[in-house]
C-alpha cells in the first residue's frame, strides 16, 4: 500500500463540512483499495493503515475544532465508516470502534474528563483500542487508596498493537451482591504500552483478518481514581446516556456491514464489466446483457440502498440523543434501541445476501485467490456472529406487539 499520493494531506487545510469528510473518506478508500485482497492474505499488524487514517484526519473527526479535530457529528462518523469499508472491511471495522471509544468518555465520564480526553486524543491525533469484551466478566479491579488497579483477560482486543491508547473495562472488587449482581464497572483509558498490559497475537479468524482483535493479559495496571470514568468520590454519577454506548456501537456494526456490502457490489460490478464471461447457451455477447445478471444487480442493488436510507434515518435520530445528552430518557433510550436493533438485522441479512450472491453474477473464474472476491463474505460473516441477529429481531418484535421496550444490557 503506498500512500506517497496522498502525503499533502497533512499540508492542505481540514474538511470543513460533512461531505467534504466523506469525499476524503474515499481518497483514503481509494488507496486501501489498491492492495486490500493482498493485505487481508497477508494479515499483516496494520500499523501503515492506522497512519493512514492519522495523515488523512479521519481519526480525529469528532474531536473539538479548538483543538485540531474535525468537529463533526455520529451521522457523518457512520458515513465515513462506511466509505472506508468498502475498500477495507477490517480497517473500517478499527476506526468505528475508535470512534465509539473516543467517544465513551463523554458517554460514561464527567465533563472535566471527556473535554481533557478528546482534547488529548485530537491534539496527539490518538488511535483508540478496547479491551472492554462484556461476555469476559474476570476483570477484577481493585481499590487501592489513590488509585486503582485493572487486572485479568480479555478474549478480545480490538485495535491492540495499532492503539496508542486502550479502554480497559472490569468490575470493581466487593461491589458485586445481591442488590448489585452485576457490580459496579469501572471504565479508564491507559496508554497501550502501560506496564502490565499484554496484546497477544492470536487473532486467528476467517474474516476481519486485520483488526487485531486478538487476546490481551492486564496484570496490575494501575490509573489514578480520578481516570475512572464517571466516578466523583469513588461513586459513579449514573445517567441514562450512560447506556447509549450499545446502540452507538451496533450501528457502527452495520455501518461497516453496508460498507462491505457496497464494495463487494462495486468490486463485482468491475468484474462483470471486464472479465466475466457470457454464458455460452444464453444466446448474448457480453455478461453484462445477460437477463439473470441484470435482474441479480438490480435486485441486490436495491436492498442495499434501501438498508443504507434505513441506517442513515436511524442515525439522524441517534444524533438527536447525543446532541442534548442530560435531556434522554428511558423511553428515548428504549426506542432509539428498537430502531437500531431493526438497522442491525437489515443490515446483516443485506450484506450477507449481497456478498454470497455477487458469485452468481461473476462466475467460475471469480473464485480466484487472486481476484479476493471471498473475502467480503468471509469479513461480514466473521463479525455479524458478534451477536445473534435473532434477539435484534425480537428486540423489534416485542415493540410491535406488547410495546416493550429493551432493557439495557451490554448487548441492547
Amino acid at each position: 500500500m503506498s500512500t506517497a499520493a496522498h502525503t499533502d494531506w497533512q499540508h492542505r487545510p481540514a474538511p470543513a463540512t460533512s461531505g467534504a469528510w466523506v469525499d476524503r473518506a474515499a481518497e483514503v478508500a481509494a488507496v486501501l483499495a489498491t492492495d486490500a485482497a493482498a493485505r487481508d492474505r497477508a494479515g499483516a499488524t496494520p500499523y501503515d493503515e492506522v497512519q493512514l487514517l492519522k495523515d488523512s484526519g479521519l481519526v480525529t473527526l469528532l474531536g473539538p475544532v479548538e483543538h485540531g479535530g474535525g468537529g463533526q457529528d455520529w451521522p457523518t462518523a457512520y458515513r465515513v465508516v462506511r466509505e472506508v469499508a468498502k475498500a477495507d472491511g477490517s480497517i473500517g471495522q478499527l476506526l468505528g470502534y475508535h470512534y465509539l471509544w473516543n467517544w465513551a468518555a463523554r458517554l460514561v465520564g464527567t465533563r472535566e474528563q471527556w473535554e481533557h480526553v478528546e482534547a488529548e486524543a485530537a491534539r496527539n491525533r490518538w488511535f483508540f483500542g478496547g479491551a472492554v469484551n462484556p461476555r469476559d466478566n474476570d476483570v477484577v479491579v481493585r481499590d487501592e487508596g489513590d488509585t486503582l488497579t485493572f487486572t485479568g483477560r480479555k478474549s478480545f482486543s480490538t485495535g491492540s498493537r495499532v492503539s496508542d491508547v486502550t479502554v480497559l473495562e472490569g468490575v470493581l472488587e466487593g461491589s458485586v451482591g445481591p442488590d448489585n449482581p452485576e457490580g459496579d464497572h469501572v471504565f479508564a483509558i491507559v496508554p497501550s504500552d502501560s506496564a502490565g498490559l499484554t496484546f497477544h497475537d492470536d487473532w486467528d479468524n476467517i474474516g476481519q483478518r486485520l483488526t487485531e482483535s486478538g487476546s490481551v493479559t492486564i496484570d496490575g495496571v494501575r490509573v489514578p481514581w480520578s481516570a475512572a470514568a464517571g466516578y466523583v468520590d469513588k461513586s459513579f454519577q449514573r445517567r441514562v446516556y450512560n447506556t447509549l454506548n450499545v446502540p452507538t456501537i451496533q450501528l457502527v456494526f452495520a455501518h461497516f456491514y453496508l460498507g462491505i456490502a457496497a464494495g463487494a457490489l462495486e468490486t463485482a460490478g468491475t468484474y462483470t464489466r471486464t472479465k466475466a464471461r457470457s454464458w455460452l447457451h444464453g444466446g448474448h455477447e457480453r455478461a453484462v446483457d445477460e437477463p439473470y445478471v441484470i435482474d441479480t444487480y438490480g435486485d441486490l442493488t436495491a436492498k442495499l440502498w434501501a438498508a443504507e436510507a434505513l441506517a442513515d434515518q436511524v442515525a439522524e435520530e441517534g444524533w438527536a440523543l447525543h446532541s442534548d445528552p442530560d435531556a434522554v430518557t428511558e423511553r428515548d433510550r428504549g426506542e432509539h434501541e428498537v430502531r437500531v436493533a431493526a438497522v442491525k438485522a437489515r443490515a446483516t441479512d443485506v450484506a450477507l445476501e449481497v456478498a454470497n450472491r455477487i458469485f452468481e453474477v461473476t462466475g467460475a473464474r471469480s473464485t480466484a485467490t487472486s481476484e479476493g472476491l471471498d473475502r467480503f463474505w468471509r469479513n461480514i460473516r466473521t463479525h455479524t456472529l458478534h451477536d445473534p441477529v435473532a434477539y435484534k429481531r425480537r428486540e423489534v418484535g416485542r415493540f410491535v406487539l406488547t410495546g416493550e421496550l429493551p432493557e439495557p444490557t451490554w448487548y441492547s
